[in-house]
């Protein structure tokens, strides 16, 4: 801690990292021997925490992450969407292909972020909001295939596919890798049999910058 820091917001997130980390919730004996600090200490964040919808407790006395936090999430999306923006312009006229950002929901794919080419006579019409199940088209099967990736040691791969959530269309996407509490995937849709070669390696790149500008 420094002099300009508050040490009360500093435990306050901290218990908040920690809840998100759990899927059963914790105690306050748990969070007092993981925050190194009282339970007294613990019962006064929690209780601040509460007021705000951030933290809620069960019948149980086990804290876990409240409905607050989804409403600040949802603040999210805009901001994640204007740094993706110029990588993604960039992709779509590149291409000549609707470029989009997609992000996990839930079990879903959800685009949050759709540029469409300017010069081209027809392109695949795919709007921001459009969700599908993960294990359907590139951009999810993209973020399914990072979640099994070692980032260590495996260069970003691409994912193609075709047909899976339009007739006619094909898709290519690879993973957002090495962004804090962002799971996504960056892609282009495109009416066409097969996807041409050079498209795969150009949407790594494209995926590569939006992480570095979310970075």
């Amino acid at each position: 801690m420094t002099a300009e820091t508050s040490q009360t917001l500093d435990r306050g997130l901290r218990v908040l990292k920690l809840l998100a980390d759990t899927d059963h919730g914790l105690t306050v004996t748990e969070l007092s021997n993981k925050l190194g600090v009282n339970r007294t200490v613990v019962y006064r964040l929690l209780a601040t925490l509460e007021q705000h919808a951030l933290v809620r407790r069960d019948l149980g006395g086990r804290a876990r992450v409240g409905l607050g936090v989804l409403r600040l999430g949802r603040q999210v999306h805009p901001l994640v969407r204007e740094a993706a923006l110029p990588a993604l312009r960039s992709l779509a006229e590149d291409i000549g292909a609707t470029a989009h950002l997609t992000l996990v929901d839930g079990a879903d794919a959800l685009a949050v972020a759709v540029v469409e080419p300017t010069w081209t006579d027809y392109h695949v019409a795919y709007r921001a909001g459009f969700r599908h199940p993960l294990d359907r088209g590139a951009a999810g099967r993209a973020i399914l295939a990072a979640r099994h990736q070692n980032t260590n040691t495996d260069e970003p791969g691409y994912t193609l596919t075709h047909g899976e959530l339009e007739a006619g269309a094909s898709g290519a996407a690879a993973p957002l890798l090495g962004v804090t509490g962002v799971e996504g995937s960056v892609g282009v849709v495109m009416l066409a049999d097969a996807v041409p070669e050079r498209v795969g390696p150009r949407v790594v790149d494209a995926a590569r910058e939006v992480a570095d500008a979310l970075r």
